[in-house]
Formats: structure tokens, C-alpha cells, sequence
């Protein structure tokens, strides 16, 4: 942990945020100055140019050079207990701590116990895979999720923080909320690794995943890839959070297509994944230049309605040469999707019964389709605080 004065100008929001706003990221370089900062240790997706080198051999050296300034309290054989004071007034909690790798795949068609939820854009790993390589310390946004709908994980530390000691409670920068956190360690993180080796053996008799990479995949990817590579540890730092939490929330992603001849194609489409009543079936709104309507995904063609819809999507697309856009804001939706030669889909909000079939879903059809959910707004994601030595 960075034994600083002034946390709020050490944390830093995840990398892959506000990557069309450079402008953002110059805010909190200003912002943390010349104070040690998470900023130094980070590449933001929204910088990444062609001479990403330089600014790497950088992170490195900064890295560096916190270490031997002694900026950081180390705490071994612990975890952390997290509360996150979003800005609607509820509180996401977490356990940061480290999963083993060798348990992790993202490849299409695993059956790993821990997984990423969405297609890994491959491309997007090389850049991660660059800083890890050499680098002297991990900092980690990765969102793990479980599905402990017994609540039995997480939530007994909410009675039990009071007898922890508190690391830290501060505000994170440019409206991030409030952060408290809690050591966990001796006989509490005893107690808390047999409550996870009890909730693995509990969901391993029913699906083949127990653990479920919500945010960051990315990034763990390239953990995967360094380690498979002999570089940096077998271990990657993640914050672990239960799915049933209420104040985790999942926004959908909608889909629009444009360019498209719009009757041929909603023809096409209630022709090949749709039945005409909403008996067996998924009902999804769609708009199209002032003709809305309802179309209902036959549930016998896969196990989602999501999955279904991207997979025809994929194929027309394909075969026509439209284009697809994902949009989160509805407002938008229904703007573009009124222009000509467009159609746009309204994705159900992702509530407390997607929530209990989420895990059951990947475990039968791999990963959900790209642009599947969004945890939450920017400013909710989870920020760069804690640090782990990996070298």
C-alpha cells in the first residue's frame, strides 16, 4: 500500500476509461503533479501512440524508483476489504486480492474454472503485455466476479471490518466517490479462504465456472501471456465482487445497424431466429424511421437472447456489408435509429433475474457476444490503489 498523506492524487481511475477524451488524462496529471502517483505506473489507452517505448521503459523506471524510495507499506499473506461509496449513494464491496493464473483462460471454448465473460479483442493486449514484461510491480482494475448468491463470501466482512484495521478512506479524484479499505489477515484471512474454498467446491458441482472476469480481461490476458512467457508471476491482483450485489450494476449495450435495407432485413430476421407469439420466447423492441415494433427471438436457438440476435447480426452484416454501432445512451438509440436506411435494438435492462442465470449462460455457450453489459458508468470503475511486487 503507498504510504501517502494525500491518496486522492495516488489513485487512478482504470487505463481503458475516457479513451476519446485525452483531455481527461491531462486533468490527472495535472492533478496529481509532482506527488507520487498511479499516473506514473499506468498507460492510458487514450495515449497510446507510436511511441508507446518510451513511455513504457518510463512506467518501468518509475516503478523503480517508488520501491527503493520506500513509498510503500507492505502487508504479506492479506487481502483487503473494499467499500466503494458510488455517486447514487450505494456501496459496491470487494476483497482485493490474487487469483492463479494457470486456473484463467479467455480462449473461445474454455472450460477454465475462471473466465472472461466477453470476446478478448486480441489486439488489445500487446500493449498491456508490454508494460508487464518488465515491470517491478502490478496494479491492477480487474473486476472478478462471483456468483454467491448465499451471500457468504463478501458480506460477513461488513459486521466484522470494525475489529480491522482501515488502510485508507478518502475521495477519488473527479467524482469517483468514496474508498475505505480494511486489512484482512492471521485468523480473518484464514476464515476467508476456507469461505471460498467452500463456495468452489458448492458451485463446481453445478457449472464448470466458478469465477467470472467482469472488467479488465484485457489486462489479465496479458498477465497470461507474461507468465505463460516465463516474465512475472504466476499470480494476478483482482478486486473479487459478488454478482448479487446490488449496487454492482450492469447496463446494457444496445445495438443499431445502419445502412441496411430495413424491410428486407426485419423480414429476414423474424424469418430466421424469431417465432410470431411472445410464448417461448424473448420479446426486443426495435425502432426503424418512425416503425417500431417487437420482434420474439426463438429461445430454442440459444441460450440468450443476446446471443442469438448477435449471432444473425454477425452473419447478415457479413453478407450485406452494413454496419453495426453499440450505443448505451437510449436517447441515442432512438435518434439514430430514426435516420433512414437504419434499425435499432432495445437490450433488456440486466436485473436481479439476468443476474442469477448470468454464470449459468457462460457456462453453456462460452463467452457472451462483444459489447454484451457495461458494470456501471466511467466514473464507477474500479481505480489503480493497491500495488503487488511481481518481480
Amino acid at each position: 500500500m503507498p504510504n501517502l498523506d494525500d491518496l486522492s492524487k495516488w489513485a487512478v481511475i482504470a487505463c481503458d476509461q475516457f479513451t476519446s477524451e485525452p483531455d481527461y488524462w491531462e486533468k490527472v496529471k495535472d492533478f496529481a503533479g509532482l506527488s507520487p502517483s498511479a499516473y506514473n505506473l499506468i498507460l492510458p489507452e487514450a495515449l497510446l501512440s507510436e511511441a508507446n517505448s518510451e513511455k513504457i521503459a518510463q512506467i518501468n523506471s518509475m516503478m523503480n524508483y517508488y520501491l527503493e524510495a520506500k513509498i510503500f507499506t507492505e502487508y504479506k499473506n492479506s487481502f483487503i476489504y473494499v467499500e466503494r461509496e458510488l455517486l447514487d449513494g450505494s456501496t459496491r464491496r470487494g476483497i482485493v486480492g490474487v487469483i492463479d493464473i494457470e486456473e484463467y483462460d479467455y480462449k473461445e471454448g474454455s472450460t477454465s474454472k475462471i473466465r472472461a465473460t466477453e470476446e478478448t479483442v486480441k489486439e488489445r493486449i500487446p500493449p498491456r503485455k508490454a508494460v508487464r514484461e518488465n515491470a517491478a510491480l502490478e496494479l491492477s482494475h480487474v473486476i472478478l466476479l462471483c456468483d454467491d448468491e448465499k451471500r457468504e463470501i463478501i458480506e460477513p466482512l461488513t459486521i466484522s471490518k470494525h475489529s480491522m484495521k482501515k488502510l485508507y478512506s478518502f475521495n477519488l479524484m473527479f467524482g469517483g466517490g468514496k474508498i475505505q479499505g480494511w486489512l484482512i489477515h492471521g485468523d480473518s484471512a484464514r476464515a476467508l479462504n476456507m469461505r471460498i474454498a467452500s463456495y468452489v467446491k458448492r458451485k463446481s458441482k453445478d457449472l464448470s465456472l466458478v469465477f467470472a472476469v467482469g472488467d479488465g480481461n484485457h489486462s489479465l490476458a496479458a498477465a497470461k501471456s507474461c507468465y505463460e512467457e516465463g516474465f512475472t508471476s504466476r499470480y494476478a491482483m483482482v478486486e473479487l465482487e459478488n454478482i448479487h450485489d446490488s449496487a454492482l450494476k450492469f447496463e446494457p449495450i444496445h445495438r443499431i445497424i445502419k445502412n441496411v435495407d430495413t424491410e428486407k432485413f426485419i423480414a429476414e430476421l423474424q424469418r430466421t431466429i424469431c417465432v410470431k407469439s411472445a410464448k417461448n420466447s424473448w420479446p426486443i423492441k426495435y425502432y426503424s424511421h418512425g416503425k417500431n415494433g417487437t420482434i420474439y427471438i426463438d429461445k430454442s436457438k440459444g441460450a440468450s437472447a443476446l446471443i442469438v440476435l448477435q449471432r444473425f447480426l454477425d452473419e447478415y452484416i457479413d453478407e450485406y456489408h452494413c454496419e453495426i454501432d453499440y450505443i448505451h445512451d437510449m436517447e441515442a438509440l432512438m435518434k439514430l435509429s430514426s435516420e433512414e436506411n437504419c434499425v435499432g435494438f432495445e437490450l433488456p435492462p440486466f436485473d436481479e433475474k439476468a443476474k442469477s442465470e448470468f454464470f449459468r449462460v457462460i457456462s453453456e455457450s462460452g463467452v457472451l457476444p462483444r459489447k454484451t453489459f457495461s458494470m456501471g458508468h466511467a466514473q464507477e470503475k474500479r481505480y489503480y490503489l493497491e500495488a503487488r511486487k511481481i518481480k
